[in-house]
């Protein structure tokens, strides 16, 4: 086979395999039936059975990580049709966005001096806690590997929501704010999915948060990397 026609059978796999994970947890409603679950295990498994390398099936889907770009971009909409929140709660919102951020950058040095990491991988993970389009240009920041940052970035997504439940009633969050804002600061796109299931507020304080704690890594991205180096 060319090495186009397996790079479409990759690319069309994937979206596949998600649609059908999604048209499963529709179904049934069961955590552990999440396309955010399902799908990567499922690719896992296609890849290690066709002993391809990660490298090649990341680039044969590479249009898939582009279209994050647009994606994170049509979160503005739901921010637009949601504005008064931005006027209404600006110190909340400013609040979850630093914490956000902060806590990022410290938990990964934590993890990195805990499990005695190497350098490459700790330069990979620190932008892990904000969406994919941000995570690889702060990468590129920290000199990191941006297929080890996407990676890094699903694990932490996946973790955020599988813990979301006990950590909201852990912190106490009872108000649609405070939950939209802990789940965009510590998930991302995957914290902001899990919040539109909760309701259409906190979905929109999500966006907010997980959009804003990305543009806050990119432009301190430099001034992290000079501190850690």
């Amino acid at each position: 086979m060319s090495a186009d026609f397996v790079s479409l059978l990759f690319l069309a796999g994937t979206v596949a395999i998600y649609a059908c994970s999604k048209k499963l947890y529709l179904r049934y409603r069961k955590f552990w039936l999440s396309p955010i679950l399902i799908s990567p295990i499922l690719l896992f498994v296609t890849i290690e059975l066709t002993q391809t390398p990660f490298l090649i099936y990341f680039q044969d889907t590479r249009w898939l990580t582009w279209l994050l770009g647009p994606a994170t971009i049509a979160f503005a909409y739901p921010i637009y049709t949601q504005r008064m929140l931005l006027r209404r709660y600006p110190i909340t919102l400013m609040i979850g966005v630093l914490v956000g951020f902060g806590l990022g950058i410290l938990s990964s040095m934590l993890l990195a001096r805990i499990f005695h990491l190497p350098p490459d991988l700790v330069r990979s993970s620190l932008p892990r806690s904000v969406s994919t389009p941000f995570a690889l240009l702060a990468s590129k920041s920290f000199g990191g590997d941006q297929n080890l940052t996407v990676i890094c970035v699903m694990i932490t997504g996946v973790f955020g929501i599988f813990i979301s439940d006990t950590f909201l009633n852990w912190l106490g969050l009872r108000s649609g704010i405070s939950k939209g804002a802990a789940l965009g600061a510590s998930a991302h796109g995957f914290g902001t999915s899990k919040a539109y299931e909760i309701g259409g507020e906190e979905g929109a304080v999500a966006s907010i948060v997980m959009v804003f704690t990305g543009i806050t890594m990119v432009l301190l991205a430099p001034v992290v990397a000079y501190w850690v180096n």
